[in-house]
């Protein structure tokens, strides 16, 4: 099936689609009606800056365009070349001209060449002694001068989503003759941990090939993922007291937090180390119940900074019994926590395009900014619009207890939850209004 050298080639090397009908997850973009797409079908291709995450396709399908179009392929990094690297690469182009053949220059990181750089392309680009094309992870509106923009057009790749990261797995057990040993959870983990990066799945892949015997979703990330180093427990005792005071505060005993302090004082405590978790726990335990009480952490920390031991102690000792008899809610820290794992779930979905800013001219093309509702423009100052990834359902992660002021937190937020309800039924009933039918 492959040639002798094939196995010790990488597999994303391997994998590397042979034709632009072989690329996945960019159909917008390469379909027969797709702007790309269209421009080979009518054999024009023009200078372009290829946007998008790492491991898309983006170096790909500059080599297959190219081959479609019967350009000679000059592919130069902005990394390691320069202006000189450049213009051998012009004075070749301008020779094959002559004799009626094409070139395409490729630049991988196109971003990172300065402005002078981006400026030598302009005259070979406007006289067609190449077709550029050039990769950026960045956005071409900040890292492009705008002279060469003007001169390119700009396509948006997206990140491989679900279906297409699926069907890499696909493609490489169908390659090594082998299925990975992975559980269906497993199987989705691995999805996830690539996030949009078909090239890191592939270097994952490779590593999982050695292993003998089904993983789980546990047994997967200890293989792929380095485990944190255990930490130093020594010193049992401070570590002990720190406890027994961060608990005793958690449980509301003021006479036992000041004893568990008094005694880790009197042990030889730094008082900082102290100050530095009294501020962790008003975020951690008290949070938005009183949000007072990182204010009283905060500035227990800044008088013993400005009057030492042992007056300063004292601010310690109040900021103590202050946590100690406040209302207690981890609701945020729970909501934090729960918001990093549906971030690690979603992986990197682009923000609604209405809540983007539109600085320049080609993200107000993209539609950035547009239908952006101003909030206290609105009656009662509030909107009710989504800021969710689109196509991705609101989740709730902060659910506030009805301890100290996160009751009335509690009251706001299931009013705005009633208004955000009733706009989605309006909105519902003027998209399937039968007199509207789009004639005038």
């Amino acid at each position: 099936m492959f040639e002798p050298d094939d196995v010790g080639r990488p597999l994303a090397d391997r994998l590397r689609p042979k034709s632009l009908g072989d690329v996945i997850g960019q159909d917008h973009l390469l379909g027969e009606e797709a702007p790309i797409g269209r421009m080979l079908a009518e054999r024009r291709l023009v200078s372009m800056v290829l946007w998008g995450p790492p491991g898309c396709g983006k170096t790909t399908i500059a080599r297959l365009l190219a081959e479609r179009t019967n350009l000679v392929f000059e592919s130069v990094s902005a990394t390691f070349s320069g202006v000189v690297e450049l213009r051998k690469v012009f004075q070749s182009a301008a020779k094959r001209r002559e004799i009626g053949q094409g070139t395409m220059l490729f630049v991988d990181e196109i971003h990172r060449f300065n402005r002078a750089q981006q400026d030598s392309f302009l005259p070979y680009v406007e006289d067609g002694t190449v077709v550029l094309v050039g990769a950026t992870t960045e956005n071409p509106s900040f890292e492009l001068n705008s002279a060469l923009l003007s001169r390119c057009q700009v396509f948006v790749l997206k990140r491989l989503d679900e279906e297409a990261l699926t069907t890499l797995i696909t493609r490489a057990e169908e390659t090594t003759e082998r299925e990975l040993p992975l559980d269906a959870q497993a199987r989705h983990s691995l999805v996830a941990m690539a996030d949009g990066d078909g090239r890191y799945l592939l270097n994952l892949i490779e590593q999982l090939q050695t292993v003998s015997g089904a993983l789980d979703t546990a047994g997967l990330v200890e293989l792929v993922q380095q485990r944190a180093p255990i930490y130093d427990k020594a010193q049992e005792g401070h570590y002990n007291l720190i406890s027994a005071l961060h608990k005793s505060m958690r449980g509301s005993d003021p006479d036992a937090s000041l004893y568990w302090l008094a005694r880790m004082l009197e042990g030889g405590e730094d008082p900082l180390y102290i100050a530095r978790r009294l501020v962790r726990f008003a975020n951690e335990d008290i949070a938005i119940a009183d949000p007072q009480a990182i204010q009283q952490a905060l500035a227990a920390w800044d008088v013993f900074e400005r009057l030492g031991s042992p007056e300063g102690e004292l601010a310690i000792a109040q900021a103590v019994v202050y946590l100690a008899t406040a209302p207690k809610s981890i609701a945020v820290y729970r909501g934090f926590n729960a918001a990093k794992k549906l971030a690690k779930q979603t992986g990197s979905l682009m923000p609604p395009a209405n809540i983007l800013n539109a600085p320049t001219k080609l993200m107000k093309n993209l539609g950035y900014g547009e239908g952006y509702e101003y909030d206290p423009d609105r009656p009662g100052g509030f909107s009710g619009a989504n800021y969710f990834p689109e196509g991705m359902e609101p989740e709730k992660v902060y659910r506030p207890t009805g301890n100290g002021y996160e009751h009335i937190i509690a009251k706001r937020l299931t009013e705005w939850d009633r208004m955000r309800a009733e706009k989605r039924q309006h909105e519902g009933r003027a998209d399937n209004d039968p007199s509207d039918d789009g004639d005038t």
